[in-house]
């Protein structure tokens, strides 16, 4: 059941779409500071987007809509519904049998951007389409009356999020007058582009294609592959790598260990220099320390080369390899200064690393309008998951905290739920999927090979209807982002390859619509 578009934006939603100061709530260290990276990339990315703003001069945004979902669609004597919020793009739509480009929302707020820039919204004009845009349920706005808590959170999965594009594609085609013979393609960027390839896996008569851009189809629990994949781009010379940099990356982490174990007042005065938040006298929030810095190398290189990106590899490596002193080496100098770099781009005063504190919020089971789904995400983690980077690995030249175990120990805390049933709940996954062997047609994986996420992704096609696009140099999802005059060549040929495709499956379906 549809809700009508509503075009109003009130102050709650302002909040949401453009990022207005409102205090962030704290989360796993680590895996919070990645995500904060990611929320704002893509909060520049729609600030800088002409006509998409909050300021003078901005166009209109695209109409915005509520769809009346079930809470539990695969139980039909349960009536409970929610609203999930969802965006529509009619500029491009020029006949009512044209394709609909669907853009699956992921593990955070979705805006008026996703229908507007980058793909599926650049890729539109040619074929005509309706893009629209779906927010994924228990984010953003689309989180179901009666808040966080575990009696609610069990209605949160891939799988209810897939039932919810199938309900929303069918009832949307009512709703907007869409043809019963016009595709729908799915696009999504990585967890919504594994979203995106298993819609058309599971429901391959109503998705007829879908572009999964840095899609993490292969749930694992230890994700030590990660740090490989960063230490591998740190000495990439085609971002501003070098072997130099990785080297001084692991000096740095090496100095930094060392001032944990020289007792109080080294400690004392590695808080002060890094700008931390708290004491760093418990040895776990010491580990949370080392995994924050960890995930702040690990977000140069996830996010290089990005809009609104604080420090691409370039950028990080010139300050590691600066001169230092005695006192102070010149990488242990230029991770403090990145630290301080990134911490003034989030608008955030300290570097946080208390696991107390992280574990508290963690529990709060309320809704909050400046959460980007920390809880949620966690949660999704340990019952389908993992994706817990580890540095256990003696090539990877980090710290090796946080270990797995206290990483998985957070789902103990939080939820109650076991290190078996999170190794559990992985292998179930990837059995109900088939990880990087998924077993869906005509669905394009487009990877990064700088993303230290292709590793869980399909890099290699697996047959003549399953392509794999691996773009040298491309960090994670920058294939969706809105073209720049700076794109290198790689970027733009692995563009025209998405056209391409994307024009080889829509003319074959034009075709046999023909019965030619």
């Amino acid at each position: 059941m549809a809700a009508g578009p509503a075009l109003g934006l009130g102050p709650l939603l302002l909040v949401s779409l453009w990022g207005a100061s409102a205090p962030a709530r704290p989360c796993r260290p680590a895996a919070c500071l990645l995500r904060r990276l990611g929320q704002h990339v893509q909060r520049q990315r729609e600030r800088s987007s002409p006509g998409l703003g909050p300021g003078p001069g901005a166009a209109a945004l695209p109409a915005e809509g509520w769809l009346e979902q079930a809470l539990d669609p695969f139980n039909a004597s349960d009536r409970r519904s929610f609203l999930q919020r969802y965006w529509v793009n009619e500029q491009h739509w020029t006949s009512r049998d044209g394709p609909v480009f669907l853009h699956l929302g992921g593990e955070g707020s979705l805006g008026p951007g996703a229908v507007m820039r980058g793909h599926p919204a650049a890729l539109a004009p040619a074929w005509g389409a309706l893009v629209i845009g779906l927010e994924h349920r228990f984010y953003g706005l689309s989180i179901p009356a009666g808040g966080l808590d575990m009696a609610h959170l069990r209605f949160l999965s891939s799988r209810h999020a897939l039932a919810d594009v199938v309900s929303a594609r069918l009832a949307l085609s009512r709703l907007l007058n869409v043809s019963s013979s016009s595709p729908w393609v799915c696009f999504g960027g990585s967890y919504a582009g594994s979203l995106a390839a298993w819609a058309r896996l599971k429901f391959p008569h109503l998705i007829f294609a879908a572009v999964a851009s840095s899609a993490p189809v292969r749930a694992v629990l230890d994700f030590s592959a990660y740090n490989e994949v960063v230490s591998r781009s740190l000495t990439s010379t085609a971002i501003g790598g070098s072997p130099e940099c990785r080297a001084a990356a692991s000096s740095a982490f090496a100095e930094v260990a060392r001032r944990l174990r020289a007792g109080e007042a080294a400690r004392a005065a590695l808080r002060a220099e890094l700008g931390a938040c708290a004491s760093l006298d418990r040895e776990e929030d010491r580990a949370e320390l080392l995994g924050a810095l960890q995930a702040l190398v690990g977000g140069a290189v996830q996010y290089d080369g990005q809009a609104g990106a604080p420090l691409s590899v370039r950028q990080l490596c010139g300050l590691l390899q600066a001169g230092g002193n005695r006192s102070r080496p010149a990488p242990y100098r230029g991770l403090r200064q990145a630290v301080q770099v990134v911490l003034h781009s989030l608008g955030q005063k300290c570097l946080s690393f208390s696991r107390a504190e992280t574990v508290a919020q963690l529990r709060v089971t309320e809704p909050q309008v400046s959460s980007v789904g920390d809880r949620q995400w966690l949660y999704q983690t340990c019952t389908e998951f993992g994706f817990y980077v580890t540095c256990e690995d003696p090539g990877c030249p980090f710290s090796q905290l946080p270990a797995l175990p206290s990483q998985l120990e957070l789902c103990e805390q939080v939820f109650g739920l076991s290190t078996s049933s999170v190794a559990q709940a992985v292998a179930q996954t990837n059995s109900y999927y088939g990880g990087q062997t998924p077993g869906a047609t005509q669905v394009l994986f487009v990877n990064g090979d700088a993303d230290p996420w292709h590793v869980l992704s399909v890099t290699q096609a697996l047959g003549p209807s399953v392509s794999a696009l691996l773009i040298p140099s491309a960090s994670h999802c920058l294939d969706m982002a809105p073209e720049r005059p700076s794109d290198s060549t790689s970027l733009r040929l692995g563009r025209q390859s998405i056209f391409q495709q994307l024009q080889t499956w829509l003319r074959l379906e034009t075709r046999v619509r023909a019965g030619l």
